[in-house]
């Protein structure tokens, strides 16, 4: 007799997708073998996601929903899902981000994570999590799913010349996160700039910081450390940081000329015209 693991559906989301996929699935009176076979995949992946040992992705998600009928739940539950894999103490950051309305942000080492192509938030990931790689792949994919929103925040992103030139994952990664980054520079929600070595010293020196704004709500600095992140709505410090910011962006290349020279270093360092990006 098969053994089957019993989930508590409120233990977490991904028990309470894995008990509701399974439950659906009994009452359409489809085998994890049949069900898999008009999804396109195993039964074994089908089990796995069941006893949530292994997380959904949206794709599987939305074929679930087509074959079960079942309005959509799965492609609204996967959301909670894959937030629910992002390390806790990000988790909050990630919740107010989706609800900003104006997100700017300065990065002295990588390209923002609403910014990066997968092959890149691989080569990103994987340094710290190589246990549960395409868990935080597909989390990290969710997070950028504001910017295709019917009304998606603005993003004003100051990234350091050096995060054009550092070498993430090999050349043709990079050269895949180059031109994804270049696919934005006629985006209207979307302005890239690049802070060049020419600047000399400036406001960002002492790391990399988000600024979220709301409609409604106090605006929000983000900072992070090793292995913790922290949220501030203090007035003063929000008012020290937009100045800052609003330097940085002052002493950057213009969003024409950062293009420019995104395509410049592509071209000279990773050998390579731009073209299509690869998701």
């Amino acid at each position: 007799m098969v053994n089957i693991r019993s989930l508590d559906p409120s233990a977490s989301p991904l028990d309470y997708y894995g008990s509701e996929l399974r439950r659906l699935r009994e009452e359409a009176d489809l085998s994890q073998a049949e069900l898999g076979s008009i999804l396109y995949c195993t039964a074994s992946l089908v089990g796995q996601i069941e006893t949530a040992k292994k997380v959904p992705t949206r794709q599987f998600s939305e074929r679930v929903d087509a074959a079960l009928l079942t309005g959509g739940v799965f492609s609204r539950l996967v959301g909670l899902v894959l937030k629910s894999q992002l390390p806790t103490w990000f988790q909050a950051y990630a919740e107010m981000e989706s609800k900003a309305t104006y997100i700017s942000t300065y990065q002295s080492q990588l390209v923002y994570g609403l910014l990066q192509a997968e092959p890149y938030a691989r080569a990103v990931l994987s340094v710290e999590h190589p246990d549960r790689l395409d868990e935080m792949v597909a989390a990290r994919m969710e997070r950028q799913r504001i910017l295709e929103r019917e009304h998606p925040p603005v993003l004003c992103v100051v990234l350091d010349e050096a995060v054009v030139y550092r070498e993430i994952g090999g050349a043709e990664v990079m050269r895949n996160q180059l031109t994804h980054l270049l696919s934005y520079r006629d985006h209207p929600w979307v302005q890239v700039q690049v802070l060049s070595f020419a600047a000399g010293q400036h406001p960002g020196l002492l790391g990399s910081f988000n600024l979220l704004r709301f409609d409604d709500d106090p605006d929000i600095l983000y900072s992070e450390s090793y292995e913790s992140g922290r949220m501030t709505a203090n007035s003063q410090v929000i008012r020290e940081l937009s100045v800052s910011y609003a330097r940085l962006q002052a002493s950057a290349l213009s969003r024409e000329a950062s293009a420019a020279l995104i395509e410049r270093v592509m071209k000279e360092r990773y050998g390579h015209q731009p073209g299509p990006p690869v998701a």
